[in-house]
């Protein structure tokens, strides 16, 4: 998991068009597409619209030459908690249909039928795509490029400035366990060995697990002390510098626009 981390930000450090792009374009795109997918309503239509979605993720995933094994990944790794939903969905339905198809009964009087899957499909491909536009903009776009980006797009400099802080300690973190990990390694402790007593085991790792904890407390009070001696207050805020956009970014973004705002629009007048 630690690893992953840190493969995400290597991924970001890229280059490629889409990694040129400026992260206000990116994130503009993303959240649209997100609000697109989401608003739109839960009809048969919405299967054109995923089509469409899927086209254009593909097209930006083509160019910013992310692997596309990594990618399914990230997405794979986000899945189970959307399936959980849609699980709930297809056994215990909000709405009750007027004439259900039913295709399985189960015990305790649960019943699965054609119309509760069918609406759960809808949800499913929405979730998946929705996933696939942030995992894209998470591996194409810096952390700090995307708070900065943020920052210029008008959010709160208290919000972009916590958020900054606790995606920079997180892989400090990250370091921190790592280097942990590697002294129980090298101590040939392995938490996963049966020949070691169950209760050793788990003795070991509270203590590594209190360690963890001790050290990212003690971490965070030598970084708060730092910078309240750089200034940093309640009435301390972030300056950006103001950034205009160039002429492909306004191209892309007008590009992108065009057929996350258009297509829901056109898809629903046809419906």
């Amino acid at each position: 998991m630690i690893e992953e981390l840190f493969e995400i930000e290597r991924l970001a450090y890229g280059d490629s068009p889409v990694h040129r792009l400026d992260a206000r374009v990116k994130l503009v795109v993303v959240f649209a597409a997100v609000i697109a997918l989401v608003a739109y309503p839960v009809d048969g239509s919405v299967y054109l619209l995923a089509a469409v979605m899927g086209a254009l993720l593909l097209s930006l995933l083509l160019l910013s030459r992310v692997p596309l094994r990594t990618f399914l990944l990230r997405v794979g790794a986000i899945l189970p908690f959307g399936l959980s939903i849609l699980l709930l969905q297809v056994l215990f339905p909000p709405v009750a249909f007027a004439s259900p198809t039913v295709l399985l009964t189960l015990p305790l009087g649960v019943e699965v039928t054609a119309e509760a899957l069918a609406k759960a499909s809808m949800i499913g491909a929405r979730f998946v795509l929705c996933i696939g536009f942030v995992v894209l903009l998470s591996s194409t776009t810096r952390l700090q490029d995307l708070l900065t980006g943020a920052r210029r797009l008008g959010f709160p400099s208290e919000f972009t400035l916590i958020l900054g802080m606790m995606a920079r300690y997180l892989f400090v973190f990250g370091q921190m366990f790592v280097r942990v990990r590697n002294a129980l390694a090298t101590r040939c402790f392995d938490p996963f060995d049966r020949s070691l007593p169950y209760g050793y085991r788990v003795r070991q790792l509270g203590n590594t697990v209190g360690t963890m904890f001790l050290r990212s407390y003690e971490q965070g009070e030598r970084t708060y002390t730092a910078m309240l001696c750089r200034g940093y207050g309640r009435d301390a805020y972030l300056f950006v510098q103001k950034k205009p956009l160039s002429r492909r970014d306004w191209t892309v973004l007008a590009v992108c626009m065009a057929v996350v705002c258009g297509a829901p629009v056109l898809l629903h007048l046809a419906a």
